[in-house]
């Protein structure tokens, strides 16, 4: 059985692997996230995907928008653990050439990822991460 423990240390190679992700390496990350059907994955760069192969793609494509990054920091909002399922809702703050950019902008993403145990392991089942950081008008939730 998974504890509060390796949810913790789980949540520290989470991290890590945030670390290189935004510095273009999706493989740490990949290796965190569950590689069963039904994970999921909402990321800022486009629609939610769902199964291995359309997370670990949507992923690639995203590592491949950043270069030179680093993370700032995280700021736990909210975690949760059961011996079953665990979730973290965090702000992430990074630095990161993103896209064509030959300069580093901050980027502050509020994010949430659901984690379950797998093979004795606490595995990624779903992330959510966007940018609003900020309060945000009634409009900006219209489409464009």
């Amino acid at each position: 059985m998974t504890s509060v423990e390796d949810f913790e240390a789980a949540v520290d190679r989470y991290h890590l692997a945030a670390a290189e992700f935004v510095k273009g390496n999706p493989e740490p990350y990949e290796a965190m996230f569950s590689h069963r059907e039904d994970v999921s994955l909402g990321n800022p760069f486009g629609p939610f995907s769902r199964g291995w192969e359309q997370v670990a793609a949507t992923m690639e494509r995203a590592a491949a928008l950043y270069r030179d990054g680093e993370i700032v920091g995280f700021e736990t909002i909210g975690k949760y653990v059961t011996p079953d399922l665990a979730y973290i809702v965090e702000v992430e703050r990074l630095n990161a050439k993103l896209g064509g950019r030959e300069e580093a902008a901050p980027v502050t993403l509020r994010t949430t990822s659901v984690l379950r145990p797998e093979e004795g392991a606490w595995k990624v089942v779903h992330r959510h991460a966007d940018p609003i950081t900020t309060v945000q008008s009634a409009e900006s939730v219209l489409q464009k």
